[in-house]
């Protein structure tokens, strides 16, 4: 497709023109997309239905109380039924339009959240495996409890050898004591 702006595209002579194709103007979707919200988002307001109520209320009354020559919708109100109805025929689009781009917001919080909680249980198994590993490796480790016990059992083991070598030693200093009674009597 040549570079050439669209208007000189149409208006050359030497190409045949498409037939049966409408081209519709352009626009930008998202700028469009925030128009309606902001349309759909201000005709969920107090304020709108505030206005619309003094704007239909002061239709009646002029179509109502002004003299007859100057009434604009003197029909039993059919211009006002015409524009409620136009109104409601472009604001029910613009609404749904507003409703499917905060769907899409919607799907993609919720496709964020998911992604997060699966990293987060991600984290949460590895520091599990983590910390199973650590207590394994700490159950091959001495506790200060487990040296305490064995240093108290070891102390009491020495504590009755230290007992039976003093005893040996006693037994064996009467009996030598015996030996020497005996020699000198």
């Amino acid at each position: 497709m040549s570079a050439e702006p669209r208007r000189d595209r149409l208006d050359r002579l030497d190409q045949p023109v498409e037939r049966g194709r409408v081209r519709l103007p352009r626009f930008n979707a998202e700028t469009f997309g925030r128009w309606s919200e902001a349309i759909a988002r201000y005709m969920g307001t107090a304020q709108f239905i505030v206005w619309m109520t003094i704007v239909i209320g002061a239709w009646f009354a002029w179509n109502t109380l002004a003299p007859a020559a100057l009434r604009f919708d003197p029909y039993t109100f059919t211009f006002l039924t015409l524009v409620l109805s136009l109104q409601a025929s472009y604001a029910a689009p613009l609404i749904l339009l507003a409703q499917n781009r905060q769907a899409d917001r919607d799907r993609l919080a919720s496709e964020e959240d998911r992604r997060r909680a699966a990293m987060q249980k991600a984290d949460t198994e590895y520091l599990a495996r983590e910390i199973a590993s650590l207590r394994i490796a700490l159950g091959e480790v001495a506790t200060r409890d487990f040296l305490r016990n064995e240093l108290a059992r070891l102390a009491d083991e020495l504590d009755e050898a230290a007992h039976r070598r003093e005893k040996r030693a006693r037994s064996e200093w009467e009996e030598d004591r015996k030996d020497w009674d005996a020699d000198r009597t």
